[in-house]
């Protein structure tokens, strides 16, 4: 298994209304590192849920429900979505202060690269944040 990462503004598509929806197709990429990362998503994967500009914190778990397809957003072929999939929220929210502080995320995507929209997760990073937010 695989573990992901990705950023949404709240008031464009907020953690909750994904929740409502049950399931999302991931679209609007047009990075083509966070298109690649879309891409080597798979059924499966575990997905971190950040809320970006507003909150700036990991409030929920997501899985993988289907692999790369065209982006029916665009006619371009370049793009791709994902399928995604609510599990769990986070009992507290990590916030992103108290990931830059943490020592085992030093070389976390999201603090690296804090532009990207989609990012890979070490194994251990991921364990981390869900330790962080009282998930274990």
């Amino acid at each position: 298994m695989n573990y992901w990462l990705v950023k949404s503004e709240p008031f464009k598509y907020s953690w909750d209304q994904f929740v409502k929806d049950g399931k999302t197709f991931w679209d609007g990429v047009r990075n083509y590192q966070a298109r690649n990362n879309l891409k080597g998503m798979k059924k499966g994967d575990q997905v971190l849920f950040y809320h970006s500009n507003e909150g700036l914190a990991v409030v929920g778990i997501a899985k993988v429900a289907k692999e790369h397809y065209q982006d029916p957003t665009t006619p371009d072929p370049n793009w791709v979505v994902v399928d995604l999939q609510p599990l769990k929220p986070f009992k507290t929210p990590v916030t992103l202060a108290q990931m830059k502080a943490e020592k085992r995320l030093e070389n976390l995507s999201l603090i690296r690269q804090g532009r990207l929209s989609v990012c890979a997760v070490t194994a251990d990073e991921f364990e981390t944040i869900l330790e962080m937010g009282d998930m274990k």
